[in-house]
């Protein structure tokens, strides 16, 4: 038999990251296609098929055996059943994506979150790994979670679990999307850093990481935003280690791009806020934005795992198996 590889997609707003992953974790091609969320999601669905048949079709040139599909997407997820329930970026409702895929492809495939793939992959094989408990935190346009245990992720009774940006941190405070006031991604997202700054500065277009620079440079304004933003996300997470309990909390998404600025503050405030937890190691995700690619390989090998096909190890990973 050829050597099995999995096709794997992270269904973005904008973008979809594509990859065929080998079951070790190791990509053997990567490519990138707008998602094309402004043509509606009927248009979306049979783009991603579209894409994953590509694929697939590209592993067997190769030489290699396509042996399930993995597709990542934002919004609420029934990864039970493959079904797509939500999505405000795509557009997406009651979407039977796994099925779709079955039936296009004729492979098995899984359905996942993007943010709880993106944790899975970090528990694995990134910045979590030989970790039994760890929390992968997103910290971008908003703030989502993934508690991984044992190198599986916790979806929750209706695949919503991991919503941490709408912890509310500062009751009453700053109005945000969800209909709540004072939520943690109204504060601490990189999108709420920015707006926060660019009204107070009357400058628009100010990026997050605009403002880390230029606290680091000492401007006051950057500073006082960035750190009222710093002790907000201190609160969060110090609330999510009170929830889970974990050895190591990892910080991802656009924001964690500010490296040790980042850091080094959140682990100050947090150390300084915990009383009787433990307190967690803080660290950088370390998969960048391919951490949902091969999280969703994973996700669909694991599908795999009791029943693989002829030639195929048991592809479930423990953790610290494999390498990206």
């Amino acid at each position: 038999m050829s050597e099995p590889v999995v096709v794997a997609l992270d269904v973005g707003g904008t973008g979809m990251k594509c990859a065929l992953v080998r079951p070790d974790g190791i990509v053997h091609h990567s490519e990138r296609h707008p998602t094309l969320a402004e043509r509606g999601p009927e248009a979306v669905t049979a783009h991603i098929l579209d894409v994953a048949a590509g694929l697939a079709g590209r592993a067997r040139a190769d030489g290699l055996e396509p042996v399930a599909v993995g597709v990542a997407v934002p919004g609420v997820v029934d990864e039970e059943n493959g079904v797509a329930v939500w999505s405000s970026n795509v557009g997406f409702r009651d979407v039977p994506l796994k099925a779709l895929i079955s039936q296009k492809l004729g492979l098995p495939a899984a359905l996942g979150h993007d943010v709880r793939v993106g944790g899975i992959a970090e528990a694995r094989l990134g910045a979590g790994r030989g970790q039994r408990h760890v929390l992968f935190v997103a910290i971008g346009t908003g703030i989502a979670a993934a508690f991984v245990l044992d190198g599986a992720g916790y979806a929750g009774a209706h695949g919503a679990a991991g919503e941490v940006g709408h912890i509310i941190v500062r009751p009453g405070g700053t109005p945000c999307a969800c209909g709540g006031q004072g939520c943690l991604e109204a504060i601490a997202s990189a999108r709420a850093i920015g707006r926060r700054y660019a009204e107070l500065s009357g400058i628009s277009g100010t990026t997050a990481l605009d403002v880390v620079t230029r606290a680091a440079d000492g401007e006051p304004l950057a500073e006082t935003v960035w750190n009222e933003a710093v002790d907000a996300l201190a609160d969060g997470l110090v609330t999510c280690q009170g929830l889970y309990d974990v050895s190591v909390l990892v910080l991802g998404g656009g924001l964690a791009e500010a490296g040790d600025a980042l850091l080094t503050p959140v682990r100050n405030a947090f150390e300084q806020k915990i009383t009787f937890h433990r307190m967690p190691e803080i660290v950088r995700a370390e998969l960048g934005d391919v951490a949902g690619c091969l999280g969703a390989a994973l996700l669909a090998l694991d599908h795999l795992a009791d029943a693989p096909p002829a030639g195929l190890r048991n592809t479930k990973h423990t953790p610290g198996e494999g390498s990206a």
